[in-house]
C-alpha cells in the first residue's frame, strides 16, 4: 500500500507486532435474535452487509470469561418473557483489580432491550450477573438510555457507569474506563504497541509531546512517564468525555506534566496557547478515516519526530504522501495484529524530520 500510494518503502521494516491468537478480545458487540420455531436465542456475531447471525455456543476470540458463556446467555434470554425484545449485548472487559472501585466486577454488559423488560426478567438478569459477579445494564434508546441495575445493595449507582480497568505494567500505569469508552480490543497487542510507539519516538528527558488523538491517555501517560518531570505532554482529542478520563487517568497515576484538550482535530488548532511553544516529538492515532485536514498543519507544530498509528493502511499511505511531501522521511514501518483471524490490520510508521 505504501508502494502503490505513496512510491515509497521505509528505511527499516518492523518486526510484526503479535500477540495472544486465542481468548484475547475484551470488547465486542453480539447480536441476539430469538427463533420461535427453534424455541430459543441465537447470539453471535453480525455477518457482513447482512442482518443474518453466525450463531454461536462459544466464542475461543473473546475473552474466556464471555466466550465460554454464549451457550448459558442464550438459555437465559430464552426463558426471559422479553426474549424477542432483546436485540444486542455490548460487552466490555478490564483487568480484575479487586483493590480498586469495582476492581472485581471486571466483566460488563450492557443489554439492549426493545420494549420495557418485565420486574420478572430484570430479576432473572440480576441473579444471572450476579452469579458471575458481572456489572448489568439496560439500554432501551439511544447512549443516554443506558441504566446501570443494582445486583447488590451494596452496588454505587450514584454515577451511571460503573468502572474497569486496564495496566501497562512496563510504565507502572493503570488505566480506568467504563464500558462505553473507546479502547484497544487486544491489551496483549496494545501493551506491545505502546512500547513500540514510545521507543521509536526515543524522547529524551525534557522534551515536550503532542497526541493527537489521545483518548483516555493509552499513550500519552506513557509518553509522560519517559519526558519526566522537565517535559511536558499535551493530549488533544475530539470527546469531552474522553478528555476528563485523560486528565483523571493521569491523576490516579500521579502524572502532573500533561495537559489534556478536547478539540476539533479537522480544523485548525496550531492557534491554541497550548500549540505556540511548539514540539519535539509527536504521536497521531486517528481514525479508520486517517488524519487528511490535521496534515494541512501539522508543519506547524515543527515536531522532529513522528509516530503515526493506523487502523487503516490506505489513509496512512496517503497521510503519508503528505508527510514526505512536508519534508519528512519514513524511518520504519510494521504492522500490528490487533484483531487475530480477521482481515484487519493495525500499522505503525516512524518520520523523522529531514535537514533542510
Amino acid at each position: 500500500m505504501l508502494m502503490h500510494q505513496a512510491n515509497v518503502e521505509p528505511d527499516n521494516w518492523l518486526a510484526p507486532v503479535v500477540g495472544d491468537r486465542l481468548g484475547y478480545r475484551t470488547k465486542a458487540r453480539l447480536g441476539v435474535r430469538y427463533v420461535v420455531k427453534k424455541e430459543t436465542a441465537l447470539v453471535g456475531f453480525r455477518e457482513r452487509s447482512s442482518n443474518f447471525l453466525a450463531e454461536l455456543n462459544e466464542c475461543h476470540i473473546l475473552d474466556p470469561r464471555i466466550g465460554f458463556e454464549i451457550e448459558n446467555l442464550k438459555t437465559l434470554i430464552s426463558t426471559l418473557e422479553s426474549r424477542d425484545k432483546i436485540a444486542q449485548l455490548e460487552l466490555a472487559m478490564g483487568e480484575q483489580l479487586p483493590e480498586l472501585p469495582d476492581g472485581n466486577q471486571p466483566v460488563a454488559l450492557i443489554v439492549r432491550h426493545l420494549e420495557p423488560l418485565s420486574e420478572a426478567d430484570i430479576d432473572k438478569l440480576k441473579a444471572f450477573f450476579a452469579a458471575r459477579n458481572w456489572q448489568l445494564y439496560l439500554q432501551s434508546k439511544g447512549a443516554d438510555s443506558i441504566e446501570r441495575i443494582a445486583l447488590t445493595e451494596a452496588d454505587d449507582l450514584s454515577e451511571q457507569f460503573g468502572r474497569l480497568y486496564y495496566q501497562l505494567p512496563e510504565y507502572d500505569l493503570t488505566f480506568e474506563f467504563i464500558p462505553t469508552d473507546f479502547t484497544q480490543v487486544n491489551l496483549s497487542v496494545n501493551r506491545q504497541m505502546t512500547k513500540l510507539a514510545c521507543d521509536l519516538l526515543d524522547l529524551k528527558a525534557g522534551e515536550r509531546v503532542l497526541d493527537l488523538f489521545s483518548g483516555l491517555g493509552n499513550f500519552s501517560l506513557p509518553l509522560a512517564r519517559l519526558v519526566g518531570e522537565t517535559g511536558s505532554v499535551v493530549g488533544v482529542e475530539g470527546s469531552e468525555a474522553m478528555t476528563k478520563r485523560a486528565a483523571d487517568n493521569a491523576r490516579r497515576n500521579g502524572i502532573s506534566n500533561t495537559e489534556f484538550y478536547s478539540q476539533d482535530l479537522t480544523k485548525d488548532c496550531t492557534d491554541k496557547p497550548w500549540a505556540n511553544q511548539g514540539f519535539d516529538a509527536l504521536l497521531i492515532d486517528p481514525p479508520r478515516s486517517g488524519a487528511w485536514e490535521i496534515m494541512q498543519y501539522l508543519p506547524k507544530f515543527n515536531a522532529e519526530r513522528i509516530v503515526y498509528v493506523s487502523c487503516n493502511p490506505a489513509t496512512l499511505a496517503r497521510d503519508t504522501k503528505a508527510l514526505l511531501e512536508q519534508g519528512y522521511r519514513l524511518t520504519h514501518a510494521g504492522v500490528m495484529d490487533m484483531f487475530c483471524h480477521t482481515g484487519h490490520v493495525e500499522s505503525i510508521a516512524r518520520f523523522e524530520k529531514v535537514d533542510s
